[in-house]
């Protein structure tokens, strides 16, 4: 049996030229690969109760809430260079935009502290009171 040695290498450089999008993770796989012109035909509306962001988007109802990123931490959306022609090539990926903050969505429901999403943004402060030191 012989083990996966594959790399994935992240070109940093372009870091710098990343774009700052509005981001959204939908409760959904949307089979395309490449650019959209997502603001024709996504466009949430705010409603004043609560903070509650909500939408349709292909004739389904959708609950979102804002999240930021952990404080310390950035979120990457990586592109790759070039597709591998096996899954044994190394790969490279560039950074094609950075956030901080992000809104994800649900079904019919608004997210809530028991998503997982919502859990991992807690995540590092949680590791942090565990692994960190403790005072004697």
């Amino acid at each position: 049996m012989s083990a996966n040695s594959c790399v994935t290498s992240f070109r940093l450089d372009s870091i710098k030229q990343a774009d700052k999008p509005q981001v959204h993770l939908f409760p959904c796989e949307i089979e395309h690969d490449g650019p959209a012109e997502v603001s024709a035909f996504f466009t949430p509306t705010l409603k004043e109760r609560k903070h509650e962001v909500s939408v349709s988007f292909r004739g389904r109802g959708m609950k979102g809430q804002e999240l930021n990123c952990p404080q310390g931490y950035t979120g990457l959306v990586l592109k790759e260079v070039q597709k591998p022609a096996s899954d044994q090539e190394d790969r490279i990926v560039k950074v094609s935009s950075v956030f901080h903050n992000f809104t994800y969505w649900n079904l019919e429901t608004p997210p809530t502290s028991d998503d997982g999403v919502v859990m991992a943004m807690e995540w590092p402060m949680l590791a942090e009171a565990i692994h960190g030191p403790v005072d004697k």
